[in-house]
């Protein structure tokens, strides 16, 4: 009954107005509309971590804005699609929101982990309805400073007449003090590289670059007048020599520049014939934003780009563990390199004390060094002068005062005697008592002995070891058949251990002397 009530006395009223009044009478008039717009806060912080639209004390980055219509101070009809509200300035500080829980007002991204989430959509212009003459929404600040003006329309159905309010709202503030310096390039590839002057690749070889100059809330820092900006190419053995910068007259190892009005400077890298590393140095002036009456207060960056004669795989070095390395063993390997453009030229660093590495990646030698675990460095540099490193490490075990031939003692045989020879020791003599010991140059050593004759025992005493026994004499008292006993040459096996090395030599003893039984006084030597 309500709703039908109000339709009749708008019916009444747009009779009385159609009617008019005799005699001259003015008759009635109709309120216009008015309307007003508000936002609870109109500054704003530039949003440069880029934190989502919220609402309340923990969004400091979004505000809420009120539209509302009225006629003869009583609020409009309510209805759908009665506000238009978009932002007509200042776009790139903000866009709008709904908020409103809608699912056509939201939109769809990656949550990261392979799935979708759903999250308010951002408008630069958006249809609200009336509800008791009025609505609100959303605004959020963006990473750039500036002043957002946002503004809302309604239109009067009686004779189409706009009735339009405004509200400036200011994302944060820029202080025009260099504080980062920012840089694109026009091959954006993984390592910035491109060609020699001479490449036959089809490589481009020159690059043009842009450089952002940004202050302490990362807004463009801009100059009108002096250059504000200094670009350099630092010098090194690395450094592939030809190598210049081109920005409009200036062409050299160092350029200076001005970012105008929006805060970038352009310029040019322009390859020469070598290859190698090129070191781009960018510096701006925090103190007065002007490098061409030199640098107090610098803010400066570095930009690495490579020089290449031909386009390659990615440079890479295969990981390496050595795993367990045995102190006095000899050690060989080679590193491996993958990619890039052969040949490789390898350093190598922080090898246990007895190995050392060529250019060639080739690790050798003995190690003798304390037990542990050593870990270096291997680089490789490939023709193209790219580089890649990776981490190597040894488990080195064994004592580092280890063994070898050459401090082994056993009688006197030098070093470079066969090890399949036998060394030969003093002679035995049939029916004596033989006793002989074995020493090494360094402590700690340990003795084992294989294939010993019956007559001989071993052992060990200290840090030496030791062998003794009887040989048998010849016995000829048997029906005239001589037993010759232990006479003739004896071979076995010496090992000499400490840690995790060892040391093996054969060693040969004659047994020769002695008389025969039955038939003294003429006595029957060992042959």
């Amino acid at each position: 009954m309500q709703k039908i009530f109000k339709i009749s006395a708008l019916l009444l009223t747009a009779s009385l107005a159609a009617c008019g009044g005799g005699g001259g009478s003015p008759g009635t008039t109709q309120e216009s509309y008015v309307i007003t717009l508000r936002a609870d806060k109109t500054q704003l912080p530039i949003n440069v971590a880029g934190k989502s639209i919220g609402m309340g004390v923990y969004s400091p980055y979004s505000t809420t804005l009120y539209v509302d219509a009225s006629m003869g101070g009583r609020p409009i009809p309510g209805g759908e699609d009665i506000f238009a509200c978009n932002v007509s300035g200042g776009l790139n500080s903000g866009p709008l929101y709904y908020l409103d829980g809608k699912p056509e007002h939201e939109v769809e991204i990656d949550d990261g982990n392979g799935g979708k989430i759903k999250v308010p959509g951002a408008y630069r212009s958006i249809t609200l309805g009336s509800n008791s003459g009025g609505n609100s929404f959303h605004f959020h600040a963006n990473n750039q400073a500036g002043t957002a003006r946002i503004t809302c329309t309604v239109t009067d159905p009686r004779d189409k007449q706009q009735k339009s309010a405004y509200v400036d709202i200011t994302v944060g503030g820029a202080t025009g003090k260099p504080a980062s310096i920012r840089i694109d390039a026009s091959i954006p590839n993984y390592n910035y590289y491109f060609g020699t002057k001479d490449n036959v690749a089809g490589l481009d070889n020159q690059m043009a670059m842009v450089a952002f100059v940004m202050d302490d809330a990362n807004q463009p820092v801009v100059s009108s007048s002096a250059p504000n900006l200094q670009v350099s190419i630092r010098s090194g053995a690395s450094t592939a020599s030809g190598a210049r910068l081109l920005a409009g007259n200036q062409s050299g190892s160092v350029v200076q520049l001005n970012t105008g009005g929006s805060g970038t400077a352009q310029y040019s890298l322009l390859s020469g014939d070598e290859t190698g590393l090129v070191v781009l140095e960018f510096t701006a002036d925090r103190y007065d934003n002007n490098v061409q009456n030199g640098i107090q207060d610098p803010v400066s960056a570095l930009k690495q780009v490579y020089v290449v004669k031909d386009i390659t795989t990615r440079l890479t070095v295969v990981p390496t563990y050595f795993g367990d390395v045995t102190n006095g063993v000899p050690f060989f390997y080679m590193m491996e390199a993958q990619g890039g453009l052969p040949p490789y030229t390898w350093t190598i660093t922080d090898l246990p004390a007895g190995l050392t590495a060529d250019s060639a990646g080739v690790i050798s030698g003995t190690p003798k060094a304390p037990q542990g675990i050593y870990r270096g460095q291997a680089t490789v540099i490939d023709k193209n002068k790219l580089t890649a490193s990776v981490s190597i490490s040894f488990n080195l075990v064994g004592d580092p005062e280890v063994i070898n031939p050459n401090n082994v003692v056993i009688n006197g045989c030098p070093a470079t005697t066969d090890v399949n020879a036998a060394c030969p020791l003093p002679d035995a003599i049939s029916g004596s008592l033989y006793v002989y010991a074995f020493s090494a140059s360094v402590p700690g050593v340990t003795w084992e002995f294989s294939g010993l004759p019956d007559w001989l025992k071993s052992g060990a005493t200290g840090s030496n070891g030791f062998i003794s026994g009887k040989p048998v004499a010849p016995d000829m008292t048997a029906s005239l058949k001589p037993k010759l006993g232990d006479c003739g040459k004896h071979e076995f096996l010496v090992t000499a251990k400490r840690g995790v090395t060892a040391v093996t030599r054969k060693a040969s003893i004659l047994v020769t002397g002695g008389s025969v039984t039955g038939f003294s006084p003429e006595p029957y030597i060992c042959p």
